[in-house]
């Protein structure tokens, strides 16, 4: 039997409404990316005005940590949905999931060596061919190895943190990697197309290389959860599961409490900002997955979340768009603004940006099955040209 990617009537709303909602996350935490050297300075040194903090604080506190752990449970989530397709039809997991992996490393290639930096489909590409030697485990197994590869590393890694800033360590890091900020503003502003490739190339692995094992730590986790939760089948009976969903709320929240806001009542660290990253985005990431359950079985919330729907359902278009669009706004061969854009300015951006996205999408999936990069992702896949225009 032919392979087929998932027909419309089989999507389930509130998963592309939640993607609506991580890709406008996203954006919100790439945003100062994309017009700064982020990597390598101390933001709250960096950009000084009362307002560039306060919007700083607001993104860190709402976006950082939360949205790329929360797409990583949906990924994990639309594996299960995917290979269950497979097996229904009695088609090789392996070879098709694959496949769909080494296109989206492929895509990920793409997007981080000629677009921007600081990519996540190369990451997830990677990572998912662990998720692959890991899917016969039953749900409950996924949810105790998701906690123990999540806690027991992180948790070494905070207290050798919480040790070298004890001792003072890590005291003027940020003056070692000025040589990279200045680099980057010089290249990103004035540079020719193949530098800033070669910058781009320079920055991902900066971000990527020598982190890796530590990046596997965050995100095959949230792989696992939300693959546990799909062979539960929670969200096709979300209304059986509420009291259950109800209770995630209620710890996520107090997670989020704890862990997230820890750099606000202690004092920010390398320590403290890790710890907020590692532990606080899982559960800020659970907090606004249960949140959007939760809301969406009222009518109200569900017409006001609904636009979200349209982003989703071509999350990956329309994160690769934002990159796009951002780089050709900021980078030498666009408009050349970057380092010229303060905090509040680009914050404002997002929204803005993201509005456009809602509207276009909404046009693109009433002509269209899938969104352009979807499409090829699903060709990819299968081998084989898919149905394209309505």
């Amino acid at each position: 039997m032919k392979a087929q990617p998932i027909q419309e009537r089989e999507r389930i709303v509130v998963l592309d409404i939640i993607r609506g909602l991580a890709i406008f996350g996203i954006l919100l935490v790439n945003m100062p990316t994309f017009f700064a050297p982020f990597l390598y300075i101390e933001p709250r040194k960096y950009w000084t005005s009362t307002i560039d903090l306060w919007s700083y604080n607001f993104v860190d506190i709402v976006a950082q940590a939360s949205f790329y752990t929360l797409f990583s449970f949906l990924f994990g989530y639309g594996f299960v949905i995917f290979t269950k397709r497979l097996e229904e039809k009695r088609l090789s997991v392996p070879k098709y999931f694959s496949r769909r992996l080494v296109v989206l490393l492929l895509i990920g290639i793409f997007h981080a060596f000629l677009i921007w930096h600081g990519d996540i489909l190369i990451t997830y590409a990677i990572i998912g061919f662990l998720l692959l030697l890991l899917r016969n485990l039953s749900s409950k197994t996924m949810v105790w190895t998701g906690i123990l590869l999540l806690v027991i590393p992180n948790a070494l890694i905070s207290l050798m943190l919480l040790v070298t800033v004890s001792l003072g360590l890590t005291d003027g890091v940020y003056e070692e990697f000025q040589i990279y900020a200045t680099q980057s503003l010089e290249v990103y502003s004035n540079g020719t197309f193949l530098e800033v490739t070669m910058q781009r190339i320079a920055d991902w692995s900066f971000a990527n290389v020598n982190a890796f094992i530590f990046i596997i730590f965050s995100i095959l986790p949230m792989f696992l959860f939300g693959a546990a939760l799909a062979k539960a089948k929670w969200l096709e009976i979300m209304e059986e599961k509420a009291g259950a969903f109800k209770k995630l709320w209620a710890i996520s929240v107090v997670g989020t409490l704890i862990f997230k806001l820890l750099p606000y009542y202690s004092s920010a660290n390398e320590f403290t900002e890790y710890v907020q990253d590692i532990f606080g985005g899982p559960f800020h990431a659970l907090f606004y997955f249960t949140s959007v359950v939760l809301l969406v079985r009222n009518k109200t919330w569900l017409k006001l979340l609904s636009p979200l729907r349209y982003v989703g359902r071509m999350s990956l278009s329309n994160y690769l768009f934002q990159s796009i669009v951002c780089t050709t706004i900021f980078y030498s061969y666009g408009f050349g603004l970057y380092g010229q854009i303060t905090l509040i300015t680009g914050l404002i951006a997002c929204f803005i940006l993201f509005v456009i996205q809602i509207f276009i999408s909404k046009w693109w999936v009433n002509r269209f099955y899938y969104g352009p990069v979807e499409w090829l992702w699903r060709v990819g896949t299968y081998g084989r040209k898919q149905p394209f225009r309505r």
